[in-house]
């Protein structure tokens, strides 16, 4: 980047490098310009905006040189995308299709015809291409130039959302932007900037109002220097003019210190995720940066909150508007918050179910659901929910971006949301409905979270991953920090850390995190469920593999030290997970699930093992006694292994040698460790009905299965994993 770059953009980052665009080819310049301008939140927000080029193609049929609209596909995020995400359409069939839509004896805005014309843009598809094509198309193909952006940042939109906007964006940029009222996004609004490129060709882009800006150019960098010089002065104008500490009216309260603020969070979000998930199960996001901090603060947050958004983008996610909660943080307690959060949430529904029936149309799709996505709290922040991590992050992050709207917008002028009507038609647009219902059934896991204590290796971590596939948001627990993460971060690796940037702390996270725990230490276990509390807004299923066995000497005695440390781990330990998540469950009032391991060594005496068959037995009879204390709410049932072997950390290489010995198996001293450990497992198998080794894998298949809804009817059962050992047959 040059002097004068640097100089130039104070509010966004010059990432452009000459060298790197220049080895690129048309169609990957594209996507390098689109992970720039992605990469800076201040110019779009994740899975906003989109960019195109209009680039010289062979067509696979004629083998003619073509002009093609390569353009952000829908549902893609720029920061991330590479090319598949993009739609190819041949410009010349898009631009035909303004004579058909000409021909329509009904049209304009909202019509049945525009809306129409989305599903002919599958015929202008240039080879193949599967990608879906984004509703801006028309936006791009019909400006004039090759290389255009739309993007949404926080300053623009503050120009688009003030109420004096068309006189402010002249104020701004003379006449090199224009400025549009606002339309809905479709063929009608690019047929509108067409118009305006015709009247004057020298204009850099368009201003639309309550909504962002598109902008262009004939080559590549120069789209991207004009979008960040468009973007820059906006965002200067209202520095010039930034109220500072009367921003928002000023702070009429003061944020809750960091550690007190987690002990309300912990205290109200499992509580508060069982409120919103009524209809359906919430996944949740806690945002409490600087930003949000000083807008629920201050006076005029409840006024504004109230307006709700402006960018359709922002609140397709966030809804109407956010419920703001009226909670002093500093001269009331958790008791009035929960009371007010009570009548706020009654409020809201009844908000949303009036704002329905005011708006809706005779074709207007069924009510979603009328929970709040996005809940104010003064001194704490701001509490996001969605479907998955990932959209509660991006919905949090979405209005962290409406609140630098208000702030810009209220710094030049007075903020205006989006008329409800036609906010209402955006989010139950017959378009965005049908893109609802075309994507993909929900893995059976999608919307639980899953603590899995002992994920670090063996039966654990098969489990965790084997329930990450089904979609679960899993909290990988084991002794060891360092191989709970290694678990974590090997779903995170296979899953994806997600879109949307929002989150405070841990709760940054993705599907995955790794956290230590002492089971046998209840206040570690408090903190275990705390920690994970934080992450995602609350706990479905708790699955306990972690357990201990003691290696006898070779006379098979354990000194009573070691009896204590057994009876401990596996048999206090799952009892003080229980009791501990017990209060998170109910606070939720969702239906849970409580899976122990036992062992088959429970009901089948011998000699050698007599500290862990005892402990077996008693965990036994836990699984019944909690299956009794914690329903109905909550299922409680076991697997019970026998001699998993292959990967497992109860057979290190002194157990392994300890059992050859017992059972007269000819080994060598200077064999490895894993040679000793086949011979054993080999040894096992021969034992079972199966005659099959006993593997990690088998027993997460039932584990994930008693955690499921397909066994909602199996409570206080301890379930067998064993190959077929008929001395643990159920007596």
């Amino acid at each position: 980047m040059t002097a004068a770059a640097t100089n130039a953009y104070k509010h966004v980052s010059y990432l452009w490098d000459d060298a790197a665009a220049a080895k690129l080819s048309p169609a990957e310049a594209l996507i390098y310009r689109s992970n720039l301008l992605g990469s800076d939140q201040r110019i779009t927000n994740t899975g906003g905006g989109n960019t195109s080029a209009k680039i010289a193609e062979k067509d696979p049929l004629s083998g003619a040189e073509t002009e093609v609209l390569w353009v952000k596909g829908s549902g893609g995020d720029l920061r991330t995308s590479v090319l598949a995400n993009f739609s190819s359409l041949y410009q010349d069939k898009l631009l035909s299709l303004q004579k058909v839509y000409a021909a329509a004896p009904a049209k304009g805005i909202k019509t049945e015809a525009e809306d129409r014309m989305v599903g002919l843009f599958n015929h202008c598809t240039f080879n193949l291409n599967p990608r879906a094509t984004s509703i801006d198309t028309p936006l791009h193909s019909f400006v004039p130039f090759k290389h255009v952006d739309h993007m949404h940042p926080n300053a623009v939109i503050a120009v688009a959302a003030a109420k004096r906007s068309q006189e402010l964006t002249k104020e701004i940029y003379g006449d090199e932007l224009g400025w549009v009222p606002w339309m809905r996004p479709g063929f009608e609004l690019g047929l509108e900037m067409q118009k305006r490129c015709q009247e004057n060709p020298k204009l850099k882009g368009l201003l639309m109002s309550q909504h962002g800006f598109i902008s262009w150019a004939d080559t590549n960098k120069g789209c991207y220097d004009t979008t960040l010089t468009l973007i820059e002065k906006a965002a200067r104008f209202i520095e010039a003019r930034d109220k500072g500490e009367k921003t928002f009216g000023g702070a009429k309260h003061q944020a809750l210190e960091p550690v007190k603020r987690d002990a309300v969070l912990v205290e109200i979000l499992p509580w508060l995720r069982g409120q919103v998930s009524k209809k359906a199960k919430q996944i949740g996001t806690v945002h409490s940066d600087p930003t949000i901090l000083r807008f629920v603060n201050a006076n005029d947050a409840p006024r504004l909150a109230e307006l709700g958004t402006s960018c359709p983008d922002h609140f397709l996610r966030t809804k109407i508007k956010p419920l703001y909660v009226a909670w002093n943080p500093q001269a009331e307690d958790v008791a009035a918050l929960k009371a007010k959060l009570t009548a706020g949430i009654e409020q809201y529904r009844k908000d949303y179910a009036a704002y329905y029936a005011r708006c809706k149309r005779a074709n207007s799709p069924a009510m979603r659901d009328p929970n709040p996505t996005v809940i104010l709290i003064p001194g704490v922040g701001m509490i996001a929910f969605g479907k998955t991590k990932s959209e509660s992050r991006v919905t949090a992050e979405f209005y962290n971006c409406a609140v630098e709207v208000m702030r810009g917008a209220e710094a030049i002028d007075t903020y205006i949301a989006l008329p409800e009507q036609e906010a209402f038609d955006i989010e139950y647009w017959l378009l965005e409905e049908a893109k609802l219902k075309r994507m993909p059934p929900e893995n059976e896991f999608a919307r639980d979270i899953v603590v899995v204590i002992g994920a670090g290796n063996g039966i654990g971590k098969a489990t965790a991953h084997r329930i990450a596939k089904e979609g679960a948001h899993v909290v990988c627990a084991d002794l060891g920090l360092d191989v709970a993460n290694v678990t974590a971060k090997e779903l995170t690796d296979k899953l994806g850390q997600g879109i949307g940037v929002a989150g405070t702390g841990i709760s940054a996270c993705g599907p995955a995190i790794g956290l230590a725990v002492d089971i046998t230490k209840r206040e570690s276990v408090k903190e275990l469920l705390a920690q994970t509390v934080l992450a995602y807004g609350g706990i479905d299923h708790l699955i306990v593999t972690a357990g201990v066995f003691v290696a006898p000497d070779r006379t098979g005695h354990i000194t009573e030290q070691q009896w204590r440390f057994t009876m401990d781990v596996n048999v206090l330990g799952s009892y003080i997970v229980g009791d501990e998540a017990r209060n998170v469950w109910q606070a939720q009032g969702l239906q849970g699930t409580l899976v122990l391991t036992t062992s088959v060594n429970g009901v089948v005496g011998k000699k050698g093992s007599v500290g862990y068959d005892v402990s077996k037995a008693a965990a036994n009879h836990l699984v019944r006694e909690l299956a009794i204390e914690l329903a109905p709410l909550v299922r409680v049932n076991a697997i019970a292994p026998a001699t998993v072997v292959a990967g497992s950390t109860m057979f290190p290489r002194d157990r392994v040698i300890a059992s050859l010995v017992k059972y007269e198996i000819a080994f060598a001293e200077s064999e490895t460790t894993e040679s000793l450990r086949d011979k054993l497992a080999g040894f096992y198998a021969q034992r079972t009905l199966t005659k099959s080794p006993i593997t990690p894998d088998d027993q997460a298949e039932v584990a994930v299965f008693l955690a499921s809804k397909r066994s909602s009817k199996t409570v206080g059962q301890v379930i067998n994993v064993d190959g077929g050992l008929h001395e643990a047959f159920q007596r």
